[in-house]
């Protein structure tokens, strides 16, 4: 799977599977990103919001050094506050709060005038793609609607428990590509225990993270037999890019190994939603409500 690349809308290319690094604890995510790119990883997901850049860039400094290959190899995914489409007014660069505890943003500034801001990125040469997070099909309508530059990808919060269909098939009619964060449902890998899951993973005699991974990307033929790589299969199956995060090199490396789901899986897996619900598990403290006037 790791090999697997999609060509963006600006022709570039991305590899189907990443390195997640939100939540990963500091004093691990340096070894996490450096093994990551030896074994074959060409795609990190950071922020800056994530707290811990310095550790993903010595990472991926250490990690190109003992892989033997460029910079420029390597596909870096990163979500910085521009596109949240807000500015913090000043008192807490990433998180800043009124006295009650509300947020405290200047909401004169929208998301549309900050993706105009974005678009004269992609001149200067420094970036390969534009993009933007957590959007819904509604914000997406209204940034289409004054976009000289359509988003390459949307990176969203996406696995069986919660597989915005909507808002999937709305970026593939636009070309942009949905980058899947928490496949496994976050923290703990809840997925795991699901029975719709469980079932699929048991038929193939495969574990269940491959399931999760698997099912939004196109997967390959190799089998594994560790508990995460089912779940990776549903992410694989329907053409999105997943983001992986892990700080434990088998981990790590099972996570490449993934098998390719048939309709019937995927039609199992799409069905959990539906009969359990929509949950949602990653709400993080830059999560904001977003102006959408011009």
């Amino acid at each position: 799977m790791a090999d697997t690349v999609y060509t963006l809308n600006t022709g570039a290319q991305i590899p189907a599977l990443g390195l997640g690094t939100w939540q990963s604890d500091p004093g691990q995510v340096k070894a996490a990103v450096s093994h990551a790119i030896q074994k074959g990883y060409r795609h990190i997901d950071c922020a800056y919001v994530y707290e811990n850049e310095d550790e993903v860039g010595q990472g991926i400094k250490e990690g190109l050094e003992k892989s033997g290959i460029k910079r420029e190899d390597l596909f870096d995914s990163s979500i910085d506050l521009m596109l949240t489409g807000v500015l913090p007014k000043g008192n807490n660069e990433k998180f800043p709060k009124l006295p009650d505890g509300s947020r405290d943003l200047d909401e004169s500034w929208s998301h549309l005038q900050t993706w105009r801001e974005l678009e004269k990125l992609p001149a200067t040469g420094k970036v390969r793609a534009i993009g933007v997070s957590n959007y819904s099909v509604k914000y997406l309508e209204q940034l289409l609607s004054i976009a000289s530059i359509t988003p390459a990808a949307n990176q969203i919060e996406n696995h069986p428990y919660l597989p915005q269909q909507e808002i999937v098939d709305f970026c593939k009619s636009k070309g942009i590509l949905v980058e899947a964060y928490s496949p496994l449902g976050s923290t703990g890998s809840p997925l795991f225990q699901e029975q719709g899951v469980q079932e699929v993973a048991e038929k193939h005699k495969v574990t269940a993270g491959a399931v999760l991974l698997s099912y939004h990307s196109i997967a390959s033929s190799s089998p594994c037999h560790r508990p995460c790589m089912w779940l990776m299969d549903f992410a694989v199956a329907r053409g999105l890019v997943v983001l992986a995060k892990s700080v434990t090199p088998s981990r790590i490396e099972d996570n490449r190994n993934v098998i390719k789901l048939d309709a019937a899986d995927v039609a199992a897996l799409d069905k959990i939603s539906k009969s359990k619900g929509i949950t949602r598990y990653v709400y993080p403290a830059f999560g904001v409500s977003i102006p959408s006037f011009l």
